[in-house]
């Protein structure tokens, strides 16, 4: 009994003294996808456009038509599925030494229906953007 109570105490110690948990890298990608998105779905379409990862910079002329890109994106859903009324966080997964993930959302449609997305995402100086 004594040899017990030692191995399970051992046990506890064992698993209280590792480091704390934070999010972990698959997590922090998956929210920004998701916030990124949010963004669309509230008009903000520069910001979406700006989650966006490029690795120079870009001509205005070419934001622009992103931009637009993002609003005719926002009105073939609505068209097609009275648009997209929330944005919900599935899973993620992450390739911490290439510092890449991929973020899966599910799309709450207004007509009842649901799509599961693949979002590609990159972390470039601690900030995970949209491939």
């Amino acid at each position: 009994m004594r040899k017990l109570f030692y191995f399970l105490l051992f046990q506890l110690f064992v698993a209280c003294s590792g480091k704390p948990s934070g999010p972990d890298a698959a997590s922090l990608a998956a929210q920004a996808a998701k916030v990124y998105y949010d963004q669309l779905l509230k008009g903000d379409y520069g910001s979406f456009v700006d989650g966006r990862y490029q690795p120079t910079r870009i001509p205005e002329s070419l934001r622009q038509q992103l931009i637009a890109n993002a609003k005719m994106f926002v009105a073939q859903q609505e068209k097609e599925h009275n648009g997209i009324k929330s944005v919900s966080v599935t899973d993620g997964r992450a390739d911490t030494a290439h510092h890449v993930a991929n973020a899966f959302l599910t799309f709450s449609y207004g007509d009842g229906t649901k799509e599961q997305v693949v979002v590609p995402m990159v972390e470039v100086k601690k900030v995970w953007y949209m491939r």
